[in-house]
């Protein structure tokens, strides 16, 4: 893999990531993560129309005029979240169900359109499909991830229902990590939502500060010895 590829994968789920870096697409991210099944359902869903919404945006960036491309590209946005929303209702309908208006709301998504304007809009079709399948995990990874915390501490399940509302094959998924656990109702609730989240972001900031500490103190050992050295 390149080092191109490379910097849009560190990016789309670590250092640029929609929620953790970014803070876009909050919304969703709080009302639809009581669970990591519901989290994960809605981030593949995103994660598909980025996908698809980078490729259609590479591909036609060079017949959309610039005065009319921001109108352009959300009704190509809007015509991938009306077929996800569509396929949705068919195939995973208890889970279309679950998630209700927070599909059809993808075509809000400031990620989305924003990804599609600053990148897919400039850059050849694999790198922006690439780029969009990068985002739309990170966004996965956020949504996936505040579903987990607040799963856990507010039912003491993981992935409950995941058999149902995604299907059969997902049943694997489904956990019981705390035995007679009485739960606790305020994480599964909006403002147990704005807790997690901000309890994670503080932890990615340390997380990311113990990364750059280290990384200076490596390159200042280099330069020490390379000093020595010569």
């Amino acid at each position: 893999m390149s080092n191109g590829y490379r910097t849009l994968m560190r990016e789309g789920m670590w250092t640029n990531n929609v929620v953790f870096s970014q803070m876009l697409a909050l919304c969703p991210l709080l009302a639809v993560t009581g669970t990591a099944t519901n989290g994960l359902g809605m981030g593949l869903a995103s994660t598909f129309v980025m996908v698809l919404s980078g490729f259609s945006v590479a591909l036609f960036r060079n017949i959309i005029t610039p005065e009319v491309r921001i109108p352009v590209f959300v009704l190509i946005i809007a015509t991938l979240v009306t077929l996800v929303d569509m396929g949705m209702n068919a195939w995973l309908h208890d889970l279309h169900k679950v998630l209700g208006l927070f599909i059809p709301l993808i075509v809000t998504n400031c990620a989305i359109l924003g990804r599609a304007e600053s990148y897919a809009s400039r850059n050849s079709v694999i790198s922006s499909t690439f780029d969009g399948l990068m985002m739309g995990l990170g966004f996965t990874f956020a949504l996936v991830t505040l579903g987990v915390v607040r799963e856990i501490i507010g039912s003491g399940t993981l992935f409950a229902n995941a058999s149902l509302l995604l299907g059969d094959v997902f049943s694997f998924l489904e956990l019981t990590l705390i035995q007679d656990y009485k739960g606790f109702l305020l994480m599964i609730l909006p403002p147990g939502g704005f807790l997690a989240l901000g309890f994670l972001l503080a932890g990615k900031r340390l997380l990311d500060r113990r990364i750059e500490d280290l990384s200076t103190a490596t390159s200042s050992a280099s330069l020490e010895t390379n000093a020595v050295t010569n």
